[in-house]
């Protein structure tokens, strides 16, 4: 099954939600609740989740247990895929320290730079290796993702490399957009824009 990109991004935040429900003794979620806390509507949580074949006991709404683990065997590869980061600079880090053990699915296995103060060496739990070794050891760990936080600069050059070493999905976080073969999927988060979204609508709210 192939869903839209965006009703993707729903179901991982609601999977979110529900594993924090979890955890805190929530049995069931009604649809209104889920919509609440994500700010759309309960009819839109309910067209997402018939989309993948899922309905609630109208009594009790979504088992969270259920919900959390049918989402999750659409979503998450049934193997599991290997991650790599590519530049270790404070953001590389901070995404490899944070993201580390948060989906058993999705683990970042190693990561890459080409600053000889960081290569051979083992940083926010994981070996940090020279872009040169890039398609040797990423067919050595089989990783099939890449996340790039490496200067803008060079983002251009990194991609083309992991396009190369047979990567076929990449998260770019630099500020550079990025060209890929339609082989490859891209994710492109620019925190600037998405901070200047956010002022924008600030300065309209005081307008």
């Amino acid at each position: 099954m192939k869903l839209p990109e965006k009703t993707v991004e729903r179901l991982s935040e609601y999977r979110r939600t529900l594993l924090s429900c979890i955890a805190k003794g929530k049995t069931h979620i009604y649809s209104h609740e889920l919509a609440g806390i994500h700010n759309i509507t309960a009819v839109q949580v309910r067209r997402d989740l018939m989309l993948i074949g899922y309905s609630s006991i109208k009594k009790k709404g979504y088992d969270t247990q259920e919900l959390a683990d049918v989402i999750g065997a659409l979503i998450d590869h049934e193997k599991g895929l290997n991650v790599a980061v590519v530049g270790m600079g404070n953001m590389g880090r901070a995404i490899t320290s944070y993201f580390n053990g948060k989906r058993p699915k999705l683990n970042i296995v190693a990561a890459f730079d080409v600053d000889p103060n960081k290569v051979n060496r083992v940083i926010a739990g994981v070996n940090c290796f020279h872009m040169k070794d890039l398609l040797e050891i990423s067919k050595r760990y089989e990783i099939s993702i890449a996340i790039i936080t490496s200067p803008p600069d060079s983002a251009t050059q990194v991609a083309e490399q992991l396009v190369s070493a047979g990567i076929k999905g990449i998260l770019n976080f630099t500020t550079i957009p990025l060209n890929v073969p339609d082989t490859v999927y891209l994710e492109e988060f620019d925190m600037i824009t998405s901070l200047e979204k956010v002022a924008y609508f600030v300065k309209t709210k005081d307008e």
